[in-house]
């Protein structure tokens, strides 16, 4: 298994061992132990970019997913890459504030966010998909945080 963690965000440092230790255990506890992915911490600028590109809608967002698609590529078995997630440090920096969490533990949930729609998990599709990737949400970042609670009103 692995973790390739990039953080080019040019005003923030954070610990990148330290997220890339807590994403081996998540990804442990979801059975993913041969599977890598691939994760940018990153900017507005540049997240807002790629949801362009990607999405087409014109504007920064706290995390953005990218399953790894082996019909797309067979030479890359889809057991091996689960695929790339991209954070936006600005938005977390914001977003930890209004969910009342500190900035690393909302750098966490958007990734344990991010991996979740890596495996297939879809909260737009129906009320019980939302309900049932809000509840390993918070059994994940329990797992990580076990002292704290996620607010109800955090969805995600």
């Amino acid at each position: 298994m692995g973790v390739l963690l990039r953080n080019d965000h040019p005003d923030i440092n954070i610990d990148c061992n330290d997220i890339e230790n807590i994403i081996i255990k998540i990804m442990d506890h979801l059975d993913c132990r041969n599977q890598e992915v691939s994760i940018l911490l990153t900017g507005n600028k540049y997240i807002r970019r790629l949801n362009q590109e990607f999405r087409s809608i014109d504007q920064p967002t706290d995390v953005l997913s990218f399953p790894q698609n082996a019909d797309e590529d067979p030479c890359i078995p889809e057991e091996v890459i689960l695929g790339d997630i991209a954070v936006s440090l600005d938005i977390a920096k914001a977003q930890a504030k209004e969910h009342g969490l500190d900035f690393k533990e909302e750098i966490i949930l958007l990734l344990i966010h991010g991996i979740l729609h890596l495996l297939g998990y879809d909260h737009e599709i129906s009320e019980q998909e939302e309900k049932q990737m809000r509840n390993k949400t918070r059994e994940l970042f329990k797992l990580i945080f076990p002292k704290r609670l996620l607010a109800d009103s955090c969805n995600y």
